[in-house]
């Protein structure tokens, strides 16, 4: 039993498409739990980031920019 070779090159780039696609989907969902877990800004930075602007930075003052923040997304 061969398969001829149209048939081969039909399977071949079949799997090559679902394989992209699965790769996709699969990295997708990773990345977005990696920063789930390890969001790039938080409020101890935030406070680092406004003391070394020359300010005492308020508690009010991180969560408006964290709020701001996770509006922007």
């Amino acid at each position: 039993m061969t398969i001829g070779v149209f048939a081969f090159i039909i399977y071949l780039v079949l799997a090559l498409i679902a394989g992209a696609v699965a790769g996709y989907f699969i990295s997708q969902f990773i990345f977005k739990r990696y920063l789930e877990k390890n969001p790039p800004v938080n409020e101890k930075m935030v406070r680092a980031m406004l003391t070394q602007m020359g300010r005492k930075p308020s508690e009010k003052q991180v969560r408006q920019v964290m709020k701001s923040m996770e509006q922007a997304k």
